[in-house]
């Protein structure tokens, strides 16, 4: 993404913030059911020799696809089959590059492997087959059950950058992995639906190796046991253990991405082994979207937390595009392209949700150069009339650019491109803002009160300053203290985490309109990423971006900024994106792929 997607950046919900809460867990948990036990799972080293990690020699040859299913479905959804439509063309029509372009290019391509080759090298010496590298410590972390997602992450990476060496170790380990261990007591089925379905089919897709589709059915095969519920509905954050000792059913609070965003991976897995069963887990769930758009406290949209065990999607009023509901929205553009436009469904989601966010969630900050950008915050809403913007920016919600500059390509709607393109402005704006040249977590800026023309007011930014930050009465003191740039009433999360959003806008941008000043952003952002968090083995996050090169240098920070985390979305989204804007734009093309949202690029339902 537990912004949804990868551990949120916050949550603002007590029912959201305990369904997190038991997540963060390392270690080993010690209870089994059946044969599942939570183990540390066997990996093949890098010479594809097996290195067994586990308490017990031996391999389980524990299968899910053997676990009885207790309440079948009576009748499956098949996929559509009607034949492919002709999409309106995505990507822009690039001419000819002159040799200087060509050459400036492929050095900052080279840059962005030779920092994905350190990185890997690291993970490769120091944490192979774990989930994590701790890039400070050259620890390991386990988070996502052990199951290397690091590696399953970056297979088709090490594909489309052509490391055809690494990839084929690579994959001799991942598909070894042993289902029947974890390290955690609970899978977010969310995350490692993403990740490692989602990475094992997207690597199949590039490669056609059938080892990665045979292990993308056996992690399917366990992932679809948590729609194993009386309502077929999934249990998101799931119990393996549990569910093995006895019926189950889905959870009354839930957040709304992680039950909304599943469809991508279970669709394309349906379509690449011709079972119907991967695509009806999924979608009973858009059909319940369908049928409860019009329904929620801001119609069109649906809140962040829904009730999956009464199948209830509107009850909350809290309405956001941004951590929690991210995804979910980021799908229908991209589902509507995978199954080449057949299934009218995505198109009605898309409308009627942009209708109302572009209304209500979408706001233009009041900036020193009266800038032309616009971002995307919250809602709390009990009905329409009483609907209140927070004027929020997060990094996470930078996706927001690419989404609308796609659905407007997809769906051939020139004004969302628009919109793309200034949310994408806003987040290249907000890097630019701070002084390392990197966009903060989260923020609060100043809204306008028109999106048309906004005139800078300094006494008004100062006001809301004051308002937003009551630890002092002295505004030039509370500026300074906080590290306030102009512009920004609050900084609430100061931390960069090696996020991908920013550039995911900015490359499915570059792609779209072929503007050269969105290669010239991605090379600044690179460097100033590069250059803020590379460490003696690989890239670390950073707990605080507003302190600037100066006072880093003079060790005046309080301590280092350097974080010893390292997700795998860094390597597997942010280098992938970085990498791919420098590449030729055939590579990965928009008309031919589409990335889900842990950049996974599939295969487009195309017709013949």
């Amino acid at each position: 993404m537990l912004s949804v997607r990868r551990f949120a950046v916050y949550l603002g919900l007590t029912a959201c913030f305990l369904l997190l809460s038991g997540y963060f867990r390392d270690g080993i948990v010690n209870t089994a059911k059946a044969n599942y036990s939570s183990r540390l799972p066997t990996v093949a080293q890098p010479n594809g020799q097996p290195a067994v990690q586990s308490s017990s020699p031996k391999t389980s040859r524990f299968r899910w696809a053997t676990v009885p299913i207790r309440f079948p479905v009576a009748q499956l959804t098949p996929l559509p089959t009607a034949p492919p439509l002709k999409l309106p063309q995505v990507q822009y029509q690039f001419p000819p590059e002159s040799k200087e372009q060509e050459a400036v290019r492929g050095r900052r391509q080279a840059a962005v492997k030779q920092t994905f080759e350190r990185c890997w090298n690291s993970y490769k010496q120091h944490a192979w087959g774990h989930d994590e590298l701790g890039p400070l410590s050259g620890g390991v972390r386990d988070g996502f059950g052990g199951w290397g997602a690091s590696l399953v992450d970056n297979l088709d990476n090490l594909w489309i950058m052509d490391m055809k060496s690494e990839f084929e170790d690579a994959v001799r380990a991942a598909v070894v992995m042993d289902l029947s261990t974890s390290t955690t007591e609970t899978i977010n089925v969310f995350e490692t639906t993403i990740r490692h379905l989602g990475g094992f089919l997207a690597a199949y897709d590039l490669s056609g190796d059938r080892r990665l589709l045979e292990k993308a059915e056996e992690f399917g095969e366990m992932l679809i046991r948590a729609f194993d519920t009386p309502n077929h509905l999934p249990i998101t954050r799931w119990k393996p253990q549990v569910a093995l000792g006895g019926p189950q059913e889905a959870d009354t609070t839930v957040l709304v991405a992680e039950i909304g965003s599943l469809e991508m991976e279970f669709t394309r897995l349906a379509q690449v082994t011709g079972e119907a069963k991967w695509y009806d887990a999924v979608a009973r769930i858009v059909r319940l979207f369908d049928a409860q758009q019009q329904r929620t406290h801001l119609p069109g949209m649906w809140p962040v937390v829904v009730d999956a065990k009464n199948a209830d999607f509107t009850q909350d009023t809290f309405f956001t595009l941004s951590a929690m509901s991210d995804s979910l929205y980021e799908y229908f553009p991209k589902m509507h392209a995978l199954l080449g436009g057949v299934e009218p469904v995505y198109r009605k989601l898309y409308d009627g949700s942009m209708a109302t966010a572009i209304k209500y969630n979408l706001w233009r900050p009041m900036t020193p150069d009266n800038a032309d950008i616009l971002m995307s915050g919250h809602v709390r809403a009990t009905d329409q009339q009483q609907a209140k913007l927070d004027p929020q920016g997060q990094h996470l919600a930078c996706f927001t650019g690419g989404m609308f500059a796609l659905g407007g390509k997809l769906f051939n709607q020139p004004a969302h491109v628009e919109i793309g393109k200034k949310l994408t402005d806003g987040c290249i704006w907000t890097y630019h803002a701070l002084p390392l040249g990197i966009m903060p977590e989260v923020f609060n800026m100043v809204p306008c009160e028109s999106r048309l023309s906004c005139q800078w007011d300094e006494n008004k930014w100062r006001g809301e300053v004051k308002d937003r930050n009551t630890d002092s009465n002295d505004i030039d003191h509370l500026i300074a203290s906080h590290r306030l740039p102009k512009g920004f009433t609050q900084i609430t999360d100061t931390r960069y985490i090696l996020r991908p959003e920013a550039i995911e806008s900015v490359f499915i941008l570059y792609r779209i309109t072929g503007e050269s000043y969105l290669q010239e952003a991605a090379w600044d952002m690179f460097t100033a990423i590069v250059n803020a968090t590379e460490t003696h083995l690989a890239n670390a996050a950073l707990s605080d971006v507003t302190f600037s090169r100066e006072q880093l240098a003079q060790g005046n920070t309080g301590g280092s900024t350097q974080m010893d985390s390292m997700e795998s979305f860094w390597m597997a989204e942010t280098l992938k994106y970085f990498y791919l804007v420098f590449s030729q734009p055939d590579v990965i093309s928009l008309d031919e792929w589409v990335f889900n949202t842990e950049a996974h690029p599939f295969k487009r339902n195309l017709p013949t």
